[in-house]
C-alpha cells in the first residue's frame, strides 16, 4: 500500500489517512465511532453485516466503510437520521434471522449484537421472526457451535484461515440458509483440521461459539489480542489463546 496520504472530511472534521486506507480504519483512528459486527482489527475486511454503511458526498446510495478506500478531499457523514433508520432495520434483521434469546444465551451482556442494539435504540422490533430450524453441535470435546446465535459475520472463518492456518471453517449456502460449517460439513468433533485454539470461540460477536463449562459471567472474549496474534504469527509464535 502507497504511503501517499488522503486528506478527508469525517462528519465536519479535518482528518488524513494513507492511500488505500479504509474510511472505518481512518474514522477508528480519528476517535469516530461506526458500528461493524464482520469488523475486527487484525482479520481482512469483508463487508458482509453492513453496519458501517456511510454516507459520503456525491454518491447516492450508502457504502460500506471497511471495504471503501479513502480519496483525496472526500467528505464523509458517519451519522444521520437515514443511516439510524438503515442501522437499526440491520439490527433487527440480524435478530429475526436467527433465534436470539438474550435472557438464556450464554452471551448474555457480553454480546457485540446485544451491546450495538442497545447503543442504537432499538428497543422493539417490527419484523416478524422467521424462527430458523437450527442446530446446536456440541461434538466438539471443548466447543459448542449453536447455530441459533451465528449472524455468519465470518470472523471464525477468517480468523482460522488467515491466524491459525487451520482452514476449518466456511460457510455454506445462501440467504437465511447459510450455514457455518466445519471440515466441508463435517460435525466439529469429527474435523481434522480444528487444532482447538479458541481462536474462533474468542472473535465471535454473539453467543454462536462459546467454551463448554463457561457461565454467562465468564462469557467475555478477549478480543484486543488479535492484533498482538496478528503481529506474534509473523514471528512464528502465538498460536493459542
Amino acid at each position: 500500500m502507497s504511503d501517499e496520504v488522503r486528506t478527508l472530511v469525517i462528519d465536519g472534521r479535518d482528518v488524513a489517512g494513507a492511500s488505500g486506507q479504509s474510511i472505518l480504519s481512518v474514522a477508528e483512528e480519528s476517535g469516530v465511532f461506526i458500528p461493524a459486527l464482520c469488523h475486527l482489527a487484525g482479520l481482512s475486511e469483508v463487508g458482509s453485516c453492513r453496519l458501517c454503511m456511510v454516507e459520503v458526498e456525491g454518491t447516492a446510495r450508502l457504502v460500506a466503510s471497511c471495504v471503501t478506500a479513502v480519496e483525496e478531499g472526500m467528505k464523509v457523514t458517519t451519522t444521520s437520521e437515514r443511516l439510524l433508520a438503515y442501522r437499526r432495520r440491520a439490527i433487527e434483521l440480524l435478530f429475526m434471522e436467527r433465534n436470539h434469546v438474550c435472557s438464556v444465551c450464554v452471551a448474555d451482556n457480553h454480546c457485540e449484537l446485544q451491546e450495538l442494539a442497545k447503543t442504537l435504540g432499538v428497543t422493539h422490533f417490527e419484523l416478524p421472526p422467521l424462527h430458523p430450524a437450527c442446530d446446536v453441535d456440541a461434538t466438539h470435546e471443548r466447543f459448542v457451535l449453536d447455530h441459533n446465535r451465528c449472524i455468519l459475520c465470518a470472523r471464525c472463518v477468517r480468523v482460522c484461515d488467515e491466524i491459525e492456518g487451520a482452514h476449518t471453517w466456511d460457510i455454506r449456502g445462501r440467504g437465511t440458509g447459510a450455514r457455518l460449517i466445519s471440515d466441508l460439513g463435517k460435525p466439529w468433533g469429527e474435523s481434522t483440521t480444528c487444532t482447538s485454539c479458541g481462536k474462533c470461540v474468542q472473535v465471535c460477536p454473539t453467543g454462536a461459539l462459546y467454551e463448554k463449562g463457561r457461565s454467562v459471567a465468564e462469557g467475555k472474549r478477549h478480543r484486543p489480542y488479535v492484533p498482538f496474534l496478528v503481529a506474534t504469527n509473523a514471528l512464528g509464535t502465538g498460536r493459542q489463546l
